[in-house]
C-alpha cells in the first residue's frame, strides 16, 4: 500500500509512500489518499490532519509514466470531468485536490512539491516546508497544464502577478521565497517537517473545534464577496457556534479561567 494513516489523539497523519517514484501520483495512490482524507473528515475523534510524503519528497506530481498509458483513448480524461452544477464532483487526477473538507489539513513538505504535488500542497490549509524543500510548476516542460487547483489557489495566496511568474516560467521556488511571498507559513530545519506540522496540528486541535472550523469556513466563504457580503456571510456562518461554544467560553473566563493570556480551557 502506498498510503497509510497514523493517528495520535486528535491528529491524523496521512502518509503517501512511493519513494521509488518520489511520491509521484498514480491512480491507486490518488484513490487511497482521497479515501483517507474523507475518512479523516468523517472521524469525530479527528480534528486536524497532516499530509506528509515519506522518503524525502512531498510529491513529484502526476506520474507521467501512468499518464502515458492514456495515449490512444478516445476521451482519456473523461473520468475527471465536472458534471452539471448539482452533480457530485469526481476526484481530481491528483486525488484529494477537489475535496472540500470541514477540518484543517497541514502539508508537511520535504524535498520537491512540484507540478501536481505543488497543487496538493496548495490544497492544504497550511504548509510547513523544510529549508531545502521547493515548489515549482515543473510540468511546464511537458505541456501538462495545472488542472488540480494550481491556477485557482496560488493567485489567492500570493497575488496574480507572483502566481503568473511562477506558473508561466515553471521555475523553482525555494522555501525561503515561498515563506516571503506567502506560499507557505513555516520553514523548519531539514528532516523536521512532519514533526513540526504535527506539533502545529496539536496546537490547533486543543481549541474548541466548532469555533476553529467556523472561522476556517468563513475565510473560504468570503472569497469573491464584497466586504459587506463577507460580513453577512461570516455572521450567519458563525452565529450558532457563538451561541453553542463562545458564550460558554466567556462564562468560563468570567469564572477565572484563561486569565493573563493563558490558552488553557
Amino acid at each position: 500500500m502506498s498510503v497509510r494513516v497514523e493517528k495520535n489523539g486528535a491528529v491524523t497523519t496521512v502518509i503517501h509512500s512511493r519513494a521509488e517514484a518520489r511520491n509521484a501520483m498514480d491512480p491507486a495512490s490518488a484513490d487511497a489518499l482521497t479515501a483517507a482524507f474523507l475518512a479523516f473528515d468523517a472521524d469525530p475523534q479527528a480534528s486536524v490532519a497532516v499530509f506528509w510524503g515519506e522518503g524525502g519528497a512531498f510529491c513529484a506530481g502526476w506520474d507521467l509514466k501512468e499518464a502515458s498509458n492514456l495515449v490512444g483513448r478516445v476521451d482519456p480524461l473523461a473520468e475527471f470531468d465536472f458534471g452539471d452544477d448539482d452533480a457530485a464532483v469526481p476526484r481530481g487526477p491528483m486525488g484529494p485536490s477537489r475535496l472540500a473538507l470541514s477540518k484543517p489539513v497541514i502539508a508537511a513538505v520535504a524535498g520537491p512539491a512540484v507540478a501536481g504535488g505543488f497543487e496538493l500542497a496548495l490544497w492544504c490549509d497550511l504548509r510547513v516546508m523544510e529549508e531545502s524543500a521547493y515548489f515549482g510548476v515543473y510540468c511546464r516542460r511537458w505541456g501538462v497544464p495545472l488542472i488540480d487547483g494550481g491556477t485557482v489557489r496560488l493567485p489567492r495566496l500570493v497575488g496574480e502577478g507572483r502566481a503568473l511568474d511562477i506558473i508561466l516560467t515553471g521555475r523553482k521556488v525555494t522555501a525561503e521565497e515561498a515563506l516571503r511571498i506567502g506560499a507557505c507559513e513555516r520553514v523548519v530545519p531539514d528532516g523536521s517537517a512532519r514533526q513540526a506540522a504535527e506539533a502545529l496540528a496539536v496546537e490547533i486541535a486543543r481549541f474548541p473545534q466548532r469555533c476553529v472550523r467556523a472561522d476556517r469556513q468563513s475565510v473560504y466563504l468570503q472569497q469573491g464577496l464584497s466586504e459587506a457580503e463577507g460580513l453577512r456571510s461570516e455572521w450567519w456562518n458563525s452565529k450558532e457556534v457563538l451561541k453553542a461554544e463562545g458564550i460558554a467560553g466567556a462564562t468560563r473566563f468570567s469564572g477565572g479561567q484563561g486569565r493573563h493570556g493563558s490558552f488553557e480551557r
